[in-house]
């Protein structure tokens, strides 16, 4: 019998969050499979949405920046589960379509439809509006994460008789744009006001003062709704046979790296939680070895003892769940837009990453020569502070991880590049002494039609 299978995805969560905040999560982490190193293959919302419905980089699906469109052609995971027999829905946000609410065209082949495109447009924490498959408005009550777990209870108890895929998409812990604020429930901002602030934060200053406390309350009451949704599954005896995996888009670094809260070059962004239980995953422990969300979707459908596709460029991590010696890469790829056309990797002890000063933010997709901006070691350096680029000391080390790049950008599909290094840099490297320190080109930011704090 194949596996039932629910991925819970939350917005713009800090993978650091794991931890004494999120006991139903920590828990499904120590008891099941957790990735201790998982990134986004791109730091910001619907080209790592893209990315993690298709297995494919943002740059091949052509969704390589906000406002653009999932094309109709491209196979997500709800095509591939559907052709298996699986019932396949949808909850939440999705923001891979051109209009509000979404076409039945656009919705990526998912047939049971409770969505609205752009969540925190048509919502706010206590009016949460989504719409069905006939494209008429739901009103959900409760606080907005907790009317999409109901949804999401209600979607299995109706499936519990054949094959599931439910993909529950949360807006928390996003930003409410209008106001720029994190709207906990109730009682929850107060609670966790003042608790916990990250060394990436507390160095750098950026907004985290403001906000860390609502923040956490949305992380809090995110996986209260994960232990509800766990407690539901067991209460119709189909925990045992339903994998549950629990990852994010990007993560969060509070105006620190740039004038928001992403799209930048380090883990803040890109780094996010990444768990699984189910058959196949618990009792795995935790993988070291650096991962990509992009590697979810092979993953999950490698599990369900489906055949991967070879069109994905994600590949399945199952091997490093049975055995942590598995053939697998060094080092992970990332793209970065919006703010800037960069192109990175992350090994288990570096991140190295280079930009292109010429090239559009907004309208480039990629570009034919790049500059390396960034070298951090995080073995010495976990939290980013002291950049090595273009120091004498680390030259050796750049040269090799420019190749490394170079080798993944091509290998990703796109041509291969010219990047050059950085310019040299006298004396020692020191810790980044401005909070406003802003990693990229010359070029202004631009984030084009959508609202600077977008998703």
């Amino acid at each position: 019998m194949r596996p039932n299978v629910i991925v819970v995805f939350t917005d713009q969560q800090r993978w650091d969050t794991v931890g004494p905040f999120t006991p139903n999560l920590d828990r499904m982490a120590r008891n099941g499979t957790q990735a201790t190193v998982a990134l986004t293959p791109q730091p910001v919302c619907a080209p790592a949405r893209a990315a993690l419905q298709t297995g494919r980089y943002a740059t091949t699906t052509g969704v390589y920046r906000n406002g653009r469109v999932l094309p109709p052609e491209e196979r997500t995971l709800a095509h591939h589960f559907g052709a298996a027999g699986y019932a396949t829905g949808y909850i939440g946000k999705w923001h891979l379509a051109g209009s509000e609410p979404v076409p039945e065209e656009q919705r990526g082949g998912y047939r049971s439809w409770l969505a609205a495109n752009v969540l925190e447009h048509t919502s706010d924490a206590y009016r949460t509006i989504v719409y069905d498959e006939a494209n008429e408005p739901v009103h959900l009550p409760g606080y907005r994460s907790d009317a999409l777990v109901d949804a999401a209870v209600r979607f299995v108890a109706d499936h519990a008789g054949e094959p599931f895929y439910l993909f529950l998409s949360f807006l928390e812990p996003h930003h409410q744009n209008e106001v720029d604020n994190y709207p906990a429930p109730d009682g929850y901002e107060e609670r966790y006001e003042g608790r916990w602030m990250p060394p990436d934060l507390a160095a750098l200053g950026g907004t985290a003062h403001q906000h860390m406390g609502g923040y956490l309350g949305q992380v809090k009451r995110l996986d209260e709704g994960l232990g509800r949704l766990l407690d539901a599954l067991r209460s119709m005896d189909l925990l045992d046979d339903t994998i549950v995996a629990y990852t994010s888009d990007h993560g969060n670094h509070f105006k620190t790296r740039n004038g928001e809260y992403k799209r930048s070059c380090h883990d803040a962004s890109l780094r996010v939680p990444l768990a699984l239980r189910g058959p196949g995953f618990n009792g795995g422990g935790a993988i070291s070895r650096p991962v990509s969300t992009l590697d979810l979707p092979p993953t999950l459908l490698d599990a369900a003892g489906l055949p991967v596709p070879e069109e994905m460029q994600g590949r399945s991590f199952l091997p490093l769940v049975r055995d942590s010696r598995a053939e697998w890469p060094e080092e992970v790829f990332f793209q970065v837009s919006e703010s800037e056309v960069g192109r990175g990797i992350r090994t288990s002890r570096w991140k190295y990453y280079a930009v292109a000063e010429d090239a559009h933010p907004w309208d480039d997709p990629s570009a034919g020569r790049y500059r390396e901006q960034a070298l951090y070691d995080l073995d010495n350096d976990p939290y980013e502070l002291v950049n090595l680029a273009g120091y004498a000391s680390h030259a050796e080390v750049a040269a090799g991880l420019r190749e490394r790049l170079v080798r993944r950008i091509v290998a990703a599909g796109e041509a291969e590049p010219v990047v050059e290094a950085a310019e040299e840099r006298a004396g020692r490297a020191q810790a980044m002494p401005d909070p406003g320190v802003r990693l990229r080109g010359p070029k202004p930011v631009r984030f084009g039609h959508q609202p600077r704090t977008g998703p």
